[in-house]
């Protein structure tokens, strides 16, 4: 720009920041706008609730109820889970590529695809934790259900996971949201492992030997009456997002989706980040989903690993501030590598209940950094290729489509080995006692597998490029575009008002 131009938008601008203007105070509603109050914060939050709680009943206990309660044998059990997770996995790409073109709508374009696949999901979930009265069907009936929720989850999730970009333009903002977000997930996991834990729990009845289950009525009763408290609170807490949330408009580019293939993993950093959560995924997966057996068959404590679970999760709960200011004061990077030690707690004492429960409570510490890093990492991961491609724009869908993908592919791929395995072994459905090959088989499933995954992730983490320092460069960076940004707009307004 001349310095006559400049002079002569200086001049315009002045004029109309005089009294009595109006225009003038449009930079500062701006701004105003784009603030959001505790309120839009809290319902923000609320929103991440229903993936956290169900994926948390399902992670610790679908496997457990599979295999002792719905009585499906182990191999098409380990089918049921590999092949649910798997589908699940391949309708994120799928839904993200889906949600980026959807059409900007009254109510934005996030939100409609989490109010509309929500009753749905809901009933569909309701219907995993039912023992349909046939036999020979069960294998197909949990395995339809299964896939249909977690596709409709996935339309609930890649929107709400993309939203955090949409609810406000100011990156403090998103910060501040995100926090919230991850405190409310966080006691997402405690909320659900207590629904189902403790009603489980309840109609829990003593294994008898030469007996099935003295009550097995009872414990079915109890996994619909939970499943049904979960779905209610699904629904509530979605209602609370749609009424709570306030989308703005962005602008994006139409894109085949393999052009957002290449775009976001051809991206260095982030095909970084997606592989170490890759592995660190597997080795919590497989933590996740025979901890509950583990507890139940190799350290015989029948009636009490879903106290064993809340311990977990409670203490994660009130590690998450410790954690928080451990990222701000360490940064990111830092505090993936003290998980290990952690995880090795639980598994490495002989059958104690008291010990168990102080080192469940030191496992849960750890634990705390397994849902706080991914998420708080990858929107650096977003803005550092927003800084690197600024014409790229109203894809972020995308990157977190794609990094839910690796994620829950872990999962699955974790579930159908763990599964096989105890087939393999020699597991016996509703037994008593089982075979010492089984219990070999759950020491390796939490402890040594997942120690190894997570250091293979852990040797990726190391090469990841973006520090702290990095990281606040580029925050600075976006703030001032933005605000450079906005800058014109008004300039370009308020001439246009004067002409």
């Amino acid at each position: 720009m001349a310095k006559g131009e400049g002079a002569e938008q200086y001049s315009n601008a002045s004029l109309l920041n005089k009294p009595g203007n109006s225009d003038g105070t449009q930079l500062a509603k701006r701004h105003e706008q784009n603030r959001l109050s505790v309120c839009n914060k809290i319902c923000y939050a609320i929103g991440g609730a229903p993936y956290q709680i169900t994926g948390c009943a399902l992670g610790f206990f679908l496997q457990i109820y599979l295999l002792d309660v719905a009585q499906i044998d182990p191999f098409y059990a380990s089918i049921i889970l590999f092949v649910g997770r798997a589908w699940d996995a391949v309708t994120d790409p799928t839904v993200g590529f889906l949600v980026s073109r959807s059409p900007w709508t009254r109510f934005g374009r996030m939100l409609p695809w989490i109010v509309l696949s929500t009753p749905l999901a809901v009933i569909s979930y309701f219907l995993i934790w039912y023992v349909p009265p046939f036999e020979n069907g069960k294998v197909i009936w949990y395995l339809f259900f299964y896939c249909l929720f977690q596709s409709l989850q996935t339309c609930f999730h890649v929107p709400y996971s993309a939203l955090t970009m949409f609810i406000s333009s100011e990156q403090k903002e998103r910060d501040s949201a995100t926090a919230y977000r991850m405190t409310v997930e966080v006691l997402g996991t405690l909320l659900g492992t207590a629904i189902q834990g403790q009603i489980v729990g309840l109609a829990n009845a003593p294994c008898i030997p030469g007996l099935s289950l003295s009550s097995p009525w009872s414990t079915r009763t109890a996994y619909m009456i939970a499943s049904g408290v979960i779905c209610l609170i699904y629904i509530i807490c979605a209602v609370v997002l749609f009424f709570g949330v306030r989308e703005q408009k962005g602008e994006s580019e139409p894109m085949s989706f393999f052009q957002g293939i290449k775009l976001v993993m051809g991206y260095g950093p982030y095909a970084k980040l997606v592989m170490a959560f890759l592995f660190t995924s597997l080795g919590f997966m497989l933590l996740e989903g025979n901890f509950a057996l583990f507890c139940s068959a190799t350290l015989g404590f029948r009636n009490d690993f879903q106290n064993i679970l809340l311990v977990i999760m409670l203490s994660a709960t009130l590690a998450i501030p410790f954690w928080q200011w451990f990222l701000t004061r360490f940064g990111k990077k830092t505090a993936v590598y003290v998980v290990i030690p952690f995880m090795i707690l639980v598994v490495s004492l002989k059958s104690n209940l008291a010990v168990t429960y102080i080192c469940s409570f030191a496992a849960g510490v750890g634990v705390a950094v397994a849902f706080l890093l991914p998420w708080s990492m990858l929107p650096d991961v977003v803005d550092d290729f927003q800084v690197q491609n600024p014409d790229f724009t109203g894809h972020e869908a995308l990157f977190y489509s794609f990094y839910v993908f690796f994620t829950k592919f872990a999962s699955g791929v974790s579930l159908g080995i763990s599964t096989l395995s105890l087939d393999f072994a020699g597991y016996i459905s509703r037994g008593c006692s089982q075979p010492k090959e089984v219990d070999l088989t759950l020491k390796l499933l939490v402890s040594a597998a997942p120690i190894a995954l997570m250091a293979i992730g852990l040797s990726i983490i190391y090469s990841y490029p973006i520090n702290e320092e990095k990281r606040q460069a580029n925050r600075k960076l976006l703030q001032d575009l933005r605000e450079n940004e906005a800058d014109s707009e008004t300039d370009s307004a308020e001439l246009a008002n004067v002409v």
